[in-house]
């Protein structure tokens, strides 16, 4: 006669984790293990892109208007009230425009982020061993691409219409870093509005509601001497005027310090308190 041993199987839990529970395993995800898990996931939604190539209208269409339209629109009257004529007005224009990409193709991430979890999705990567944060910043790597193209097609716009850079090489690249830079901090708060709202729709218009103000109360389309006062300390105070003026000095001349350091600190601050915060939303979020 012969006994034979059961052994408990090792291979998991029996059942499927309630959404919202802590991964198996998650506490003990290294470095290299949760870079591979972003590049997988990055790699998700960059096909994602290639079955639906209709996302990147925004990103390709979107600087190719804004350039024609502000440029043939108000590059006369507020290229001479600069002083010169609207080449000098697509000089200042174009390095704006750079600080508006970002913000614009931020939104998209919340959208996104919403659809994915009510199509299910998120609940799905929720039950496997990965840390949460790599979903998230595999969105948003994602979407710095995207921003990439979109900037990328502005400057090529704005090469043709003949802007100029006036400093150099370096300034152009420091002035599309310190866009990016920005643009992912933004991201951030556009995934917290993506988990906090019911639906895509809800994200977008509330979305619109933080750009239009931010956007054209700024230095970005226009200078603010001419602003009443109290709009003037708006813009002031306002990070995408900070990016305006640094991308500007950056790529055209003139003092930056201020206008660089300004901006890193917004971003850094609005990073530190919006990442955390919507790591703890997607663990929740039901």
């Amino acid at each position: 006669m012969s006994t034979t041993t059961l052994t408990k199987s090792p291979a998991g839990p029996a059942g499927p984790v309630p959404a919202g529970a802590p991964a198996p395993d998650e506490g003990r995800i290294g470095l290299r293990a949760n870079l591979r898990h972003i590049g997988a996931l990055t790699r998700r939604n960059m096909l994602q892109i290639k079955k639906d190539p209709e996302s990147m209208f925004d990103a390709v269409l979107m600087p190719i208007i804004f350039t024609l339209l502000f440029t043939y629109v108000f590059g006369g009257s507020v290229g001479g009230a600069l002083g010169g004529d609207r080449t000098d007005y697509l000089n200042y224009l174009v390095p704006g425009l750079m600080a508006m990409m970002g913000m614009n193709i931020a939104s998209a991430v919340g959208s996104g982020v919403n659809d994915d979890f009510r199509k299910g999705v998120m609940d799905r990567f929720r039950t496997m061993p990965i840390a949460r944060s790599s979903v998230l910043i595999a969105k948003i790597v994602v979407e710095l691409g995207r921003m990439m193209v979109a900037t990328l097609i502005l400057l090529g716009m704005g090469f043709a219409l003949g802007m100029e850079i006036q400093t150099s090489f370096l300034g152009l690249l420091g002035a599309i870093a310190l866009s990016a830079v920005f643009g992912a901090a933004i991201m951030w708060i556009f995934i917290v509005l993506g988990l906090a709202m019911r639906t895509a729709q809800a994200v977008q218009a509330t979305g619109m509601l933080v750009l239009m103000p931010l956007q054209f109360g700024s230095s970005i389309f226009a200078p603010t001497g001419t602003m009443p006062g109290w709009l003037r300390t708006f813009t002031d105070y306002n990070p995408l005027s900070n990016l305006a003026d640094a991308a500007r000095g950056l790529m055209m001349g003139g003092p930056v310090a201020h206008s660089v350091w300004v901006t890193l600190a917004w971003a850094g601050i609005i990073t530190l308190v919006m990442a955390p915060l919507a790591v703890s939303k997607f663990r929740k979020a039901t």
